[in-house]
């Protein structure tokens, strides 16, 4: 996506702010600072956060179908019952104290780390 973007907020400082559903829908937040933000049930489809820091985030019920997370830091980050159909989350950097990723949203195109397992629950891409 080249400056196809709503909102250009690469490398912000957004460290425990509450952006409760917030509309940052194709937001560029690469490199942004997000750690401790609250972000739940906020609407991040299709943003860019590479090398993002959302160490320690709330991002409960938060829309990010289509967002590009590589490199993004999500280590402690609470993802329950987030959406991440077609999310790009190949090189993301994840740990055990990610709290939720089994209760996320995905599907046959969501990418997922090197030797991450995709959840049994996520639909595949022969299911209607």
């Amino acid at each position: 996506m080249a400056n196809d973007w709503q909102f250009d907020l690469r490398g912000a400082i957004l460290g425990r702010a509450d952006l409760v559903q917030a509309h940052l829908k194709r937001a560029n937040l690469e490199g942004a600072h997000l750690e401790r933000a609250n972000l739940e049930g906020a609407d991040l489809e299709g943003a860019e956060l590479k090398e993002a820091h959302l160490e320690g985030a709330n991002l409960e019920g938060a829309h990010l179908e289509g967002a590009y997370l590589g490199g993004a830091h999500l280590e402690g980050a609470e993802l329950n019952e987030a959406h991440l159909e077609g999310a790009n989350l190949y090189g993301a950097y994840l740990s055990s104290g990610t709290i939720g990723l089994s209760e996320t949203y995905g599907d046959a195109s969501t990418q997922l780390p090197e030797g991450m397992a995709r959840p049994a629950h996520w639909r595949r891409a022969d299911a209607a």
